[in-house]
């Protein structure tokens, strides 16, 4: 392990709530629900004020609302977060040569060597209230020689505050903590290791690592180790990816309108799949078309950020429509998903229900063990596969980092 590393994580506490507060001072103090507000709604966002009732996010917003009825209820911009959120990346991108943007809240730095001209913990503290200074959001974060430790050490620090883990203290400051606090530990995982009677880190810190990967798999020793302090994963430099696309040139000129809406369907949803698991929204939607005589047409429509299928399928099938002409052969459809932000799925609960949400992530997960085309629409079925797909330009979608908010 390289006692060297100096590695920051930095999370804006209680974000979209914060970013509300900040236009409405009003707010300060008071319980706020943020997200979907019909009855089958969901919290995408929740004040401090308001967990102390037991509420969280994720959870329906009737159910929130019948535990903390005093609560404001707010339904929430993405625009406006999303503009918060580059105003604090701007300002960490000033400050630091290496950060990795993993959420639209949620930042890690290497200061590793900085330390010889300022000194890591003064910078990062300097920073952090200039961000606060200049932005008005409250922020934490943690530091310490790796990824795990920082994160975890974040979540200690909040609400608005900061911690440092001296080399040689990692697992005495893990250790009395709830494994719930390591990253990659859901509900199922936290489950099966009460079921073992294991309930602080200390315990698996105790734990042989080849009970754990009997008990647990892979996923086992990976807790393990980050249990016991140890990750050694590098902070991946941040970069703004701006669109994802897909083509299909097809074997033979077609005027089959329902082979041709089949193939739109299952491209919009792979896209938004793809969207979704790299942890991004679109704000604006191209279908492009060319028939047999090499005719080209694109037309595109700005849409509110979203990343999920009942909102961007009709919007690709409106462009279809209008741009489709009958008795013409078509050589060429496209679908391509532009102006991306970061953050994604929680902005989403604004715009979508309980019933939306929980099919999306039983889809995604079903895709994530068997394959992008393990499951679909039934629209989208007649399309087998579908070709040239350039996810992220080229560059695959990180993996959507486990969110307790």
């Amino acid at each position: 392990m390289n006692r060297n590393r100096s590695i920051v994580h930095m999370d804006l506490d209680t974000f979209f709530v914060s970013c509300e507060r900040h236009m409405d001072s009003s707010l300060n103090g008071k319980p706020i629900l943020i997200g979907g507000t019909s009855d089958r709604g969901v919290v995408a966002s929740c004040s401090y004020e308001a967990r102390t009732f037991g509420v969280h996010s994720a959870m329906p917003m009737r159910m929130a609302k019948q535990l903390c009825p005093e609560a404001i209820v707010l339904r929430g911009n993405s625009g406006i977060y999303t503009k918060f959120s580059n105003a604090v990346t701007d300002v960490i991108k000033e400050s630091v040569p290496l950060y990795e943007k993993t959420s639209i809240d949620e930042f890690y730095m290497d200061l590793t060597g900085m330390d010889k001209f300022f000194g890591c913990h003064k910078l990062a503290s300097e920073l952090r209230h200039k961000i606060i200074r200049e932005t008005g959001l409250p922020i934490s974060f943690g530091l310490s020689l790796n990824k795990t430790v920082s994160k975890i050490a974040t979540g200690e620090a909040k609400p608005n505050n900061e911690i440092r883990i001296l080399y040689g203290n990692e697992k005495r400051f893990l250790a009395p903590l709830s494994v719930k606090k390591i990253p990659m530990v859901g509900n199922v995982t936290y489950k099966a290791l009460c079921d073992l009677g294991v309930k602080r880190i200390h315990t698996i810190q105790e734990m042989p690592i080849q009970l754990m990967h009997k008990v647990l798999g892979k996923n086992g020793l990976v807790i393990w180790k980050k249990a016991n302090g140890i990750d050694n994963s590098p902070v991946v430099q941040y970069h703004e990816r701006k669109s994802i696309s897909t083509e299909r040139t097809f074997n033979q000129d077609t005027t089959d309108v329902a082979k041709l809406k089949g193939m739109v369907v299952a491209m919009a949803e792979n896209l938004a799949y793809q969207l979704r698991r790299g942890h991004k929204l679109t704000a604006c939607v191209t279908f492009k078309i060319r028939y047999s005589d090499f005719q080209t047409y694109t037309q595109q429509q700005r849409i509110p950020y979203s990343a999920m299928d009942h909102m961007l399928i009709p919007v690709v099938l409106g462009l279809f429509k209008k741009l489709y002409h009958r008795r013409l052969l078509v050589r060429l459809i496209g679908v391509k998903f532009s102006h991306l932000v970061e953050g994604g799925h929680q902005i989403n609960l604004f715009e979508d229900n309980e019933m939306h949400l929980n099919l999306t992530n039983a889809m995604d997960k079903m895709r994530e063990r068997y394959g992008d085309r393990a499951v679909m629409s039934a629209a989208g079925m007649e399309a087998k596969t579908i070709s040239r797909f350039n996810p992220f330009n080229g560059e695959p979608p990180p993996l959507l980092p486990n969110r307790r908010r």
